[in-house]
């Protein structure tokens, strides 16, 4: 890999994208006009890459838009078996001319990819409004996000490109090296289909890997736009595939080839695990342990206690359980409420949630728009009838309106903390809350998860705090603030137990599981 000191490349600090602020007139309106320009693109067929090769196959996937169920946003192919082999021998072929560009090159193309993305960011909200069910502000902050992702990693890039520094032993030159792994497989989500995939990807590319993407089937289309984005930023041909299809179909023969090096996962806990243990064994041919990176979830839990801001606590609560209609890992799902506090708490919850406006994303008055499909809209309304008998249905509980995937916000109280509804992921706008009968009780069923992603916790007590900054076992975990919306840089992001590896995402640790050290000494002459 070689020596980053090009003057040209002393890249200024790192700074988190600006939202737009879509109160003003003149951005409301080209967002708005953006929304038009992408309409106008529904119903394209995009080709599977491969190498140079643009495939297309004679089985379909239609990419269908969640909140207008009868309209095509994306016709795109199914990668069969045979061409799932040949990506990932593709990329093993291309990867040592790739692994030997300089990290100056890729850090440019890196910096350019952001630059395109800013360019365009109002055409990929409307695509994530279109495909995903982003509302406008969901739709901005994940386009800020991949942004942020890119710019991160080609500074991260910067820092870990040549000789670190170690110890200098008397009558030695000692040296470490970072070199990239190999093939990666890069399997990222529906729910951030831009900006994790973004974030994915270009850590790996940076670093000097190839990569076979193979997208969500929920959301191929934005994948399909960010790798044309790849293409147009300078990344060759040669360093990555891109593979839609079925995952039952190839995902296990991704994940198991013998020329895969790593997989890069975020997703439901049951397929991490899957991943983690096909990973695991060796095939033949192999001659690496795979590494795997995998985020995998969360049943996430917000602790209100006795003395705290109430209002803060309500509307915390209500933008991290209902924002992009609790299909987040980060979401909250769980409320734990103090005793003392908890009537008054859950009285100013239900009118503070009943003002939720429910619609098309398209809208920007509307603060959820549609579920991502007819399977989860299914899973979501039978865990809210399980809820019902497991407590008291506060609001919500019943479909929204006609047209789309979409689900009134639900709130169901006096929930027991061993309740399905208290400890199952539901990846929808369902929230359980319970009442605690003090703060040791609370941190205590907080605690009571085979989750740890993220939690926060309201409390204007400092021993309070202080114990949750040590006991609250999350890898995120917010005070007094909303317990979504981690920040590149700020927020490193992932999570414990079966909330996958800790990775970090956009954090100084994360570029690390893309590379491998190399430690060279020479001895020198007298």
């Amino acid at each position: 890999m070689s020596d980053l000191k090009t003057p040209d490349l002393k890249l200024p600090a790192f700074r988190n994208e600006p939202y737009a602020d879509f109160t003003q007139p003149a951005t409301r309106h080209a967002m708005e006009a953006a929304q038009e320009q992408v309409r106008a693109l529904l119903g394209r067929e995009y080709p599977l890459l491969i190498g140079a090769d643009k495939v297309f196959t004679e089985a379909k996937l239609t990419s269908l838009n969640p909140a207008r169920t009868e309209e095509v946003v994306g016709l795109h192919q199914k990668a069969t078996p045979d061409l799932a082999n040949l990506a990932v021998e593709t990329a093993w072929a291309n990867f040592p001319a790739w692994s030997r560009t300089s990290a100056a090159d890729r850090i440019r193309m890196a910096l350019r990819t952001a630059a395109l993305i800013r360019e365009r960011k109002f055409e990929f909200n409307a695509w994530l409004m279109f495909e995903a069910g982003k509302t406008w502000p969901e739709a901005e902050a994940e386009v800020a996000e991949a942004i942020d992702f890119c710019e991160y990693y080609a500074r991260e890039m910067e820092r870990l490109s040549g000789s670190q520094d170690v110890v200098q032993l008397p009558g030695e030159r000692d040296e470490l090296r970072y070199l990239p792994l190999g093939v990666g497989i890069v399997i990222p989500p529906w729910n951030f289909a831009l900006a994790i995939l973004c974030g994915m990807t270009v850590a790996a590319l940076v670093a000097g890997n190839t990569v076979v993407i193979k997208p969500s089937s929920e959301t191929p289309t934005i994948a399909a736009i960010f790798a044309e984005t790849l293409l147009e930023a300078g990344f060759p041909p040669e360093s990555f595939c891109f593979l839609t299809g079925s995952g039952g179909s190839i995902g296990d023969l991704l994940v198991a080839h013998p020329r895969t090096r790593f997989i890069s996962f975020t997703g439901s806990r049951d397929v991490g695990l899957h991943i983690n243990e096909l990973a695991a064994k060796h095939q033949k041919g192999q001659v690496w342990i795979k590494r795997v990176v995998a985020e995998m979830g969360g049943k996430d839990a917000i602790v209100v206690d006795a003395d705290c801001d109430l209002d803060a606590a309500v509307e915390g609560v209500t933008v991290s359980a209902f924002g992009y209609q609790g299909q987040k890992c980060s979401a909250c799902s769980r409320a734990i409420v103090d005793d003392k506090i908890y009537d008054e708490f859950v009285d100013k919850l239900r009118d503070r949630v009943r003002k939720i406006a429910v619609g098309s994303p398209e809208d920007p008055a509307n603060y959820m728009g549609p579920v991502i499909g007819a399977g989860a809209k299914r899973t979501i309304l039978d865990y809210i009838e399980v809820g019902k008998s497991e407590g008291r249905l506060l609001t919500g509980g019943g479909e929204g309106p006609s047209g789309g995937y979409f689900i009134e916000p639900t709130v169901i109280v006096d929930v027991d903390s061993k309740a399905r509804v208290f400890q199952e992921e539901i990846f929808g706008p369902v929230l359980a809350v319970t009442r605690a009968r003090d703060f040791d009780d609370a941190l205590a069923m907080a605690n009571d998860s085979q989750y740890g992603l993220t939690g926060a916790i309201y409390s204007n007590n400092a021993q309070h705090i202080d114990r949750a900054r040590d006991e609250f076992f999350v890898g995120n975990m917010y005070i007094n603030r909303k317990c979504t919306g981690a920040m590149v840089g700020a927020h490193p992001f992932g999570g414990f137990n079966m909330s996958g590896t800790d990775s970090k995402a956009g954090g100084p640790d994360y570029l690390l599981l893309f590379l491998q050290a190399k430690s060279i000494a020479e001895k020198l002459r007298t």
